[in-house]
Parts: structure tokens; C-alpha cells; sequence
């Protein structure tokens, strides 16, 4: 069983605009709505993606689709290892072997990435895109979850950059672009 991962739990303290990030419209669609649309396409496009979870923290999300599982990470102020953490405990007592993680301010990750990079049979398996470095999803595998981080403003990187011997880089098409600031989303907003 493969659980997709949102990370959603972050304040957005650089987006310096009334409300959340996550919440403001990109082409009249909430951010978060458009990462959980393209993880949904890839799982009707045959994605071997078995649960779309999404943690929360800062702010609630609601409302979600009904098959969109919510975790909230009380402790989310601490940074996003303590989301990953959560997120992987729910996975696993899902029964989960394996998460694929996205971050929630990265609208445009193309159904096609999630795909790629959950098909992959390796420990881990991180998308890569044309002149960028690599980003998510990210799909880690039961056995490497005891190496990640519990605490900190990271994820997987330093497990990533580590043991390379354990990691497949996937290459995806889309941008993996994030909206960070007001001004990152109007440059994308006509």
C-alpha cells in the first residue's frame, strides 16, 4: 500500500496577504484543491497510490473531498520533519509500505509525476525536472522511514542526499515551481 503525503501544515510566513496560502485561489481554484486534483488524476490514471493523506496544521482546510484523509500535526510550529513524522505514523497504521510525499504549495506537480515516481520500486524514488534540482513527490519505503528526521525545518533531503545508493531519480515533466509569496502567485495568476 502506497499513501500519498501532502504537507500542509506550515503557517506560509512569507506569503504576506490576507488569509493562507493554501487557501487562496490560483485560476479560481484553492492551492491545496490543485495538489489533491493532480494526486487524485494520477490515482484514476492507473497510479499505484492506494490513500491521498493531507497534514494539516496551521490552518484548517477545509472543506476537503470525503476520500481525503486529514491528520493534524499540533506540533507543526517546529517545522516540517514533525509533518513528515506524523504523516508517516498515520500511513503506517494504515498499513502502509510506502508514503510518496508533495507539498501542499506546489500546484502544478503533474498527475504524470506522481505516477512515475510511485511506480518505482526503489527504497526511495525523488522526481527530477529539466534545470531543476531534484524535488518531490518523493516515495519512500517502509525501510527508510527510520532514517528520516523528527525534528527540523526538512524533510527527506538529508536521508536523500546521504544514501544515494538507496535513491532513483525519476525523471518528470511539469514544473515543480511552489507558491511561497503573493508575488509568486500573481505571477501566475492572469
Amino acid at each position: 500500500m502506497i499513501v500519498a503525503l501532502i504537507l500542509a501544515a506550515g503557517a506560509g510566513s512569507r506569503f504576506h496577504a490576507p488569509g493562507h496560502k493554501l487557501l487562496s485561489l490560483l485560476h479560481g481554484t484553492r492551492i491545496i484543491d490543485h495538489t489533491i486534483a493532480s494526486v487524485r488524476t494520477a490515482i484514476a490514471e492507473g497510479a499505484p497510490i492506494d490513500h491521498v493523506m493531507v497534514v494539516s496544521g496551521a490552518v484548517a482546510l477545509d472543506p476537503l473531498p470525503a476520500d481525503v484523509l486529514v491528520v493534524d500535526n499540533p506540533i507543526w510550529a517546529q517545522g516540517q520533519a514533525t509533518s513528515l513524522a506524523v504523516g508517516i505514523d498515520a500511513a503506517s497504521a494504515l498499513g502502509a509500505e510506502a508514503v510518496i510525499v508533495g507539498l501542499g504549495d506546489q500546484p502544478f506537480i503533474d498527475p504524470a509525476a506522481w505516477h512515475a515516481v510511485a511506480s518505482s520500486q526503489a527504497t526511495i524514488a525523488v522526481a527530477t525536472y529539466p534545470g531543476s534540482a531534484t524535488r518531490t513527490p518523493a516515495l519512500i519505503r517502509r525501510e527508510g522511514w527510520q532514517h528520516l528526521p523528527k525534528t527540523g525545518d526538512f524533510g527527506a533531503r538529508h536521508l536523500i542526499s546521504s544514501r544515494p545508493e538507496l535513491v532513483e531519480q525519476v525523471p518528470c515533466v511539469g514544473t515543480p515551481a511552489d507558491i511561497d509569496t503573493i508575488e509568486d502567485l500573481e505571477s501566475w495568476n492572469p
